[in-house]
């Protein structure tokens, strides 16, 4: 696994930590315990901070970047990753908040300003465009996506079973 420092800002991981081999960690990130990167993912803090919560995991392929502050951008946009949140394969995170317990589908990207709001899901291959507000408990999906219906309550859980499976799994492979 590839962990680097950027300028003064080295990736702060917890030990419990699965980061695959081929997957790249750089600058000023922080990755909560039991949480995980698979491989060829790439998270890159380097003009921004990101924060992964716990029991988190990031799925082959993603990609996670920020904004830089800029005339057009004051602040920039940073990264934040909740508890228990399913990142599907392919997915790019650019600059937005997803709080706790949120499964987003395979082949998505969330623009800059987003926030997905908890207990929600985001359809495979959807586009979140910049500075939305996602409402919790329902399914969201689409190009731009759009609130599809409310989840069911077995739905709800499978996020919940989905971040334990991972957890799971990486320990299968952290050895």
């Amino acid at each position: 696994m590839a962990i680097r420092q950027f300028e003064d800002k080295q990736p702060d991981i917890h030990s419990s930590v699965f980061i695959d081999e081929t997957a790249l960690v750089v600058g000023d990130v922080q990755i909560g315990k039991n949480s995980s990167v698979w491989p060829l993912t790439v998270v890159r803090g380097d003009v921004n901070s990101i924060v992964i919560g716990e029991n988190t995991n990031i799925q082959d392929n993603s990609v996670l970047h920020v904004s830089h502050a800029g005339p057009y951008n004051p602040g920039g946009f940073d990264l934040k990753i909740g508890d228990n949140v399913t990142v599907g394969h392919r997915v790019i995170l650019h600059g937005c908040q997803i709080k706790d317990s949120c499964l987003i589908g395979m082949g998505s990207t969330i623009m800059d300003g987003v926030i997905i709001e908890p207990h929600t899901i985001i359809g495979a291959g959807s586009l979140v465009t910049e500075n939305k507000h996602l409402e919790s408990g329902y399914l969201w999906m689409g190009s731009p996506a759009r609130q599809v219906r409310k989840l069911r309550n077995e739905e709800i859980e499978s996020i919940e079973y989905s971040a334990q499976h991972y957890v799971r799994l990486k320990n299968s492979h952290h050895r």
